[in-house]
């Protein structure tokens, strides 16, 4: 796993309204968001990211340029972005599990069909949050083995908001 202040691995993907993002191309005034999602068969995901779309321009106010990627299909994600109605975020897809794990994200296995009826894909990430500076470096982190208890983006905003204010430095490199 890599440390907060290092920089963190090259990551591209193709994305549902057909361009590609890439690490490397972002410009963010403040922080890049990246919020690794389990897919379109994640109920709390729905949730998840129905949120971020909901709070979307409060992260661009804050100069904070945000992304959900997942290892779904090209179909399962613009599916995803078509009916949990997130016309504000950028989603990125096909997530290789090698890469996953590159970024320290844990996988599962399918279990079969979820609560909303969708079947899982044979190995997919569990949910992971970073928080990038512009220049690439792990500023901040969460991993998580389910996908329950995730933190709330309305906190983060506000964590932001003080991070910015008082210039914190990222914290556990040690």
């Amino acid at each position: 796993m890599f440390k907060p202040r290092q920089p963190v691995p090259a990551l591209s993907v193709p994305t549902v309204d057909g361009g590609t993002w890439t690490i490397g191309e972002q410009k963010p005034r403040n922080f890049t968001l990246i919020v690794f999602y389990r897919g379109l068969h994640c109920p709390i995901c729905r949730g998840y990211l129905t949120e971020l779309n909901r709070l979307h321009d409060e992260f661009v106010a804050r100069g904070v340029n945000v992304i959900g990627i997942s290892g779904d299909t090209a179909e399962r994600a613009a599916q995803t972005v078509t009916d949990w109605k997130l016309p504000n975020l950028t989603i990125g897809y096909g997530l290789p599990i090698d890469e996953a794990r590159a970024w320290g994200l844990y996988v599962s296995t399918s279990r079969g069909k979820t609560s909303l009826g969708i079947e899982e894909p044979a190995l997919f990430s569990e949910p992971g949050i970073f928080l990038l500076r512009p220049d690439g470096t792990l500023y901040f982190a969460i991993v998580q083995t389910m996908p329950f208890s995730r933190p709330h983006f309305s906190e983060m905003l506000t964590a932001i908001d003080f991070v910015l204010k008082n210039d914190y430095p990222a914290r556990g490199e040690a």
